[in-house]
């Protein structure tokens, strides 16, 4: 049969429709219950015990069957016959839909839109965007189901081990070439940086309301390699208060420098600011009154870091 019914008895004119019993559906059959024997045209099929029966005794019960069971024992076994939902198919073809193995993705793949790509080199599958090694990082991916062997384990220390060495010879490349571009100090004898800071006095630009006595005059450039400005030097006065985070900021707004160190944690991307006559980076934290004087210059720079706090030995 096609399909097996709910119930242990078919009407006859169902099983006409196979080709069986063509003389019910023209003569009727007699109900085959022995105290019955009605004619009815429209009898019952037991698949049980194969004989018909009318409306009334159609059931096994009923009917007092010969073999009870026996239509849902043959049901069971073509069940267990079939082909379960997952035999010969991969578990990726079982779980068709499910997100893109990229982190920062929420795609879909494995439907109709998004058929999804799998890459053979991680065992991840991905949405068209990120398909590509290069798009999902997969060099830096333990394939999935893959033994790690102990000598590809990196402990955390190891990592910042090799940063720091990195760090140390960029930072000398940077002290290099850092020391061939940076101006010398302002006239070194007493009565020229008399001279020299009187007149700075009267160039400098700053907050006019700040007292006199708390007055720090400066010359401030930015480096032309790393701190490109629009206007490379300048002569500003700031407060003896003031730490040289502030100082900083001020200068790269006067100078029009790009200034995103709020916004980052790489030190080459970060402005510092190098005091010429002490030769060393000022800490963002250190006081104006105490680091500097009048007269001395700062210079913005980009990208040395506090890893090369002497870039030029006094």
């Amino acid at each position: 049969m096609a399909s097996d019914p709910e119930t242990s008895y078919v009407k006859m004119t169902e099983v006409d429709r196979r080709g069986i019993g063509d003389e019910a559906s023209l003569v009727g059959k007699h109900c085959q219950l022995s105290y019955c024997n009605q004619l009815d045209f429209l009898p019952f099929l037991c698949q049980s015990c194969g004989k018909t029966f009318c409306l009334d005794h159609r059931t096994e019960s009923s009917h007092q069957c010969s073999n009870p069971g026996a239509w849902a024992e043959r049901r069971r076994r073509a069940n267990l016959a079939r082909h379960a939902a997952g035999e010969d198919r991969t578990m990726r073809d079982l779980v068709s839909q499910k997100p893109c193995a990229d982190p920062a993705c929420k795609t879909t793949v494995g439907t109709s839109l998004a058929p999804g790509v799998h890459c053979q080199s991680c065992n991840r599958d991905y949405c068209l965007k990120h398909r590509l090694k290069e798009d999902h990082n997969c060099k830096n991916l333990v394939p999935v189901g893959a033994r790690v062997r102990p000598e590809d384990v990196t402990t955390a220390a190891d990592r910042a081990k090799g940063a720091l060495e990195k760090l140390r010879i960029w930072g000398a490349k940077q002290k290099e070439s850092a020391s061939r571009v940076l101006p010398k100090p302002k006239p070194s004898t007493a009565a020229a940086r008399i001279v020299a800071t009187n007149t700075l006095r009267k160039t400098a630009k700053g907050d006019e309301k700040l007292a006199e006595d708390k007055r720090v005059y400066l010359y401030v450039e930015a480096e032309a390699e790393t701190a490109k400005a629009k206007f490379p030097k300048g002569q500003f006065f700031y407060s003896k208060d003031w730490v040289i985070g502030r100082v900083l900021d001020a200068a790269a707004k006067s100078l029009q420098v790009q200034n995103i160190n709020n916004k980052v944690t790489d030190e080459r991307d970060r402005l510092r600011v190098f005091h010429v006559e002490g030769g060393r980076l000022l800490e963002f934290n250190e006081k104006v009154g105490t680091a500097l004087v009048s007269g001395n210059t700062i210079v913005l720079l980009r990208g040395v870091g506090p890893a090369v706090p002497d870039l030029i030995k006094p």
